[in-house]
């Protein structure tokens, strides 16, 4: 029964998309420091011993040797068959909808020719290799440094990395220091600069305040940067080298791309089922992670002159507006 409904949604689309043909045509032609910081905190000044950061890198291969494991054994079998038959109904759904997203981004005003641009009404000569093909594009690109392709398509994909990263670390700082304000949940250091400053003196951080509840609260800044470091990009690049099929040995299929992998793991809400709303998303994904990329060279700023955090400086601000601003801090330096 499944499968004649996913072939009766598989007709119905490429009716849709023959209806369309013309415009899929068109289309495609260091730590920030307090004032007072004193020099002597070395930043190497590890406690981890070698067995630490052993440990460290085991543990980040665990995922990767686990999936291995699991797709050479009888059930990763399994599962491959079960992927294996329902992969070509599933291959022509995704190529439909791929389709149908071409024909979502042409009619929208966020890509193409007629989209909006970074200077607004001014008159301004936009770079002719940025057409709006990809979400979020302006036309900014002043020192041509996308003018190749694929450094663009390599461009785009560092940038909405660093976007999302932005926004769950922008998240990070903010909610203990609002829980901790509030007097919901008290941290042992809710400020988020204070926590690498307490790390380069040597001291050990319970997480959620939480005695005896280290993981790698003990070791120390090195072995933590490095955890860090094999988070963000050795996880993100490896998955992206691998490619979308590299979860098909658990019987996992992914429909979409190495960006917007799609499937119950990465849109549980099916989000991508309307495509005008998905590539609408997709813009508005981009604008909030740059929104959160700026914000954190706020942070920065506001806890190298200030001392405090993001949410302080905020109170702070909203209490005596006129004497606690950025005007106000440039004239007290």
């Amino acid at each position: 029964m499944a499968l004649v409904i996913q072939q009766h949604s598989i007709a119905s689309s490429s009716s849709l998309i023959s209806k369309n043909h013309q415009f899929l045509t068109k289309f495609q032609s260091n730590e920030l420091s307090q004032p007072k910081l004193k020099k002597h905190y070395s930043f190497c000044q590890p406690k981890a011993s070698w067995q630490e950061l052993a440990g460290v890198l085991v543990f980040s291969a665990i995922p990767f040797t686990a999936v291995k494991a699991l797709a050479n054994s009888p059930l990763g079998e399994r599962l491959q068959k079960r992927v294996g038959l329902q992969k070509l109904t599933a291959v022509q759904l995704s190529v439909e909808r791929r389709k149908l997203a071409d024909i979502a981004r042409y009619q929208s005003r966020w890509y193409g020719e007629n989209r909006p641009r970074w200077l607004g009404p001014l008159p301004f000569e936009y770079p002719s290799h940025l057409r709006g093909q990809l979400p979020g594009d302006y036309g900014f690109d002043i020192a041509e440094l996308a003018k190749d392709p694929n450094s663009l398509q390599k461009y785009y994909n560092f940038e909405i990395l660093h976007a999302r990263w932005a926004m769950l670390g922008a998240l990070g700082a903010l909610i203990p220091e609002i829980l901790d304000l509030s007097g919901a949940f008290h941290f042992t250091e809710p400020v988020w600069w204070r926590v690498g400053y307490s790390k380069l003196k040597g001291d050990t951080l319970d997480y959620l305040g939480i005695p005896g509840l280290h993981l790698a609260g003990s070791q120390g800044i090195i072995v933590i940067a490095i955890c860090q470091f094999l988070l963000m990009q050795v996880g993100p690049e490896y998955a992206r080298y691998c490619g979308i099929e590299a979860l098909e040995p658990l019987g996992i299929f992914l429909p979409g791309d190495i960006n917007y992998p799609g499937g119950i793991l990465f849109d549980p809400l099916n989000l991508a089922e309307d495509p005008v709303a998905f590539e609408e998303l997709k813009v508005k994904e981009m604008k909030n992670g740059r929104l959160a990329m700026v914000a954190w060279l706020g942070f920065y700023i506001q806890a190298a002159y200030t001392g405090k955090g993001p949410i302080q400086n905020l109170v702070d601000h909203i209490s005596d507006p006129f004497h606690n601003n950025l005007m106000s801090l440039l004239k007290s330096m």
